[in-house]
């Protein structure tokens, strides 16, 4: 058996960049399904400034104040293994993170919250812009860390329907009518 000498000089070596965070205390049903409080994500053509750049573009496209980043975490994989395979694409990422630092008049990055959303918010019709919010839509939601956050227990084809998961009765509704809510067999 080979074993492989894998420091962290040699892992910082092999990554672009990396993103690093820890769970919020708040993160609930998300905290149950994460194996630790921590993670991070090793960026194989972004480096860390433009990740940390595309996350934080994503809060503003796609806002959910208690979604953790880990979840915001999932578009910037899914752009650097786009911009990996795909030249143009990284392109497009450093050069819309280098006109939001242009029109930021410094670190777009280090502006209050606001003024991210106003700077970001011009640049709307931008292909950068756009390449960021097509990828988060997918990205973003279609993951179990996402489905935990928004309590999304799958599709009904997945444990037997919606009927055998308790969504046969209709005592939400303000006065159902009997029929509205058959007895289980």
């Amino acid at each position: 058996m080979d074993v492989i000498n894998f420091t962290r000089r040699r892992f910082l070596k092999q990554s672009a960049g990396m993103l690093v965070g820890v769970l919020a205390a708040s993160s609930g049903a998300l905290a149950l399904i994460a194996p630790t409080r921590t993670w991070a994500l090793s960026l194989e053509t972004l480096d860390t400034t433009t990740g940390e750049v595309i996350l934080q573009a994503t809060r503003h496209i796609y806002p959910h104040a208690k979604l953790d980043d880990a979840v915001y975490a999932l578009v910037v994989k899914d752009l650097d293994a786009a911009a990996k395979t795909d030249a143009a694409v990284g392109q497009l990422l450093k050069d819309g993170v280098a006109e939001l630092n242009k029109r930021a008049g410094g670190t777009w990055i280090s502006l209050s919250k606001d003024d991210q959303f106003h700077v970001l918010h011009r640049l709307a019709d931008s292909a950068f812009f756009q390449k960021i919010r097509s990828t988060a839509v997918v990205s973003l939601y279609n993951n179990d860390m996402a489905f935990a956050h928004f309590g999304y227990e799958s599709a009904s084809y997945d444990k037997g329907g919606y009927f055998n998961r308790g969504f046969q009765d209709l005592d939400w509704l303000p006065d159902p009518p009997e029929e509205a809510s058959p007895a289980k067999e």
